[in-house]
């Protein structure tokens, strides 16, 4: 694998994960009601820089995998791959920047298809590029739940007590 295809991929996935540390939990989130399975606030980012550096491997495994030129190359599984990142970047800003769980669950579906898609297109071009994404989607299968499960806590606590 060459080094500076696998620079462009971890740059890419740098940026995604930027938004982790752009939009913070903070207290909003600390002061959330959370279901007793989360997983304690350490395993979020050493889980997600795992995950980054997986989709890191899978998608320069995927271009070598494309062939040599640029122009050649067929550039619908990098563009779901994009897609995919980007919809990473965007989940941190409307769950943690905006507060507003409800988007960010419906986010976090697209998200999910946007992962689905990517090991599609991936498979017929490197099917261990397409495999790498299995932990990743496992998480974000994961994070919806729990995201779910804390839009059902909030309004469990919002209705009044008859």
């Amino acid at each position: 694998m060459s080094w500076i295809v696998f620079g462009v991929f971890l740059a890419a996935n740098f940026v995604a994960a930027s938004s982790g540390g752009i939009f913070k939990p903070g207290a909003w989130y600390e002061s959330l009601n959370k279901p007793s399975w989360i997983p304690p606030n350490w395993a979020f980012p050493t889980v997600w820089s795992v995950l980054f550096l997986l989709n890191t491997v899978a998608g320069a495994l995927a271009w070598e995998a494309a062939g040599n030129t640029v122009g050649g190359r067929e550039m619908l599984p990098f563009v779901v791959y994009g897609v995919s990142l980007g919809l990473n970047f965007v989940w941190s800003a409307l769950f943690f920047g905006m507060k507003r769980m409800d988007l960010s669950l419906v986010e976090v579906v697209l998200l999910w298809i946007s992962l689905v898609a990517q090991m599609a297109v991936f498979a017929p071009i490197s099917l261990p590029a397409a495999l790498l994404a299995l932990p990743y989607l496992a998480w974000v299968t994961t994070a919806g739940v729990l995201n779910f499960r804390m839009i059902q806590l909030k309004s469990t606590a919002a209705r009044p007590i008859a």
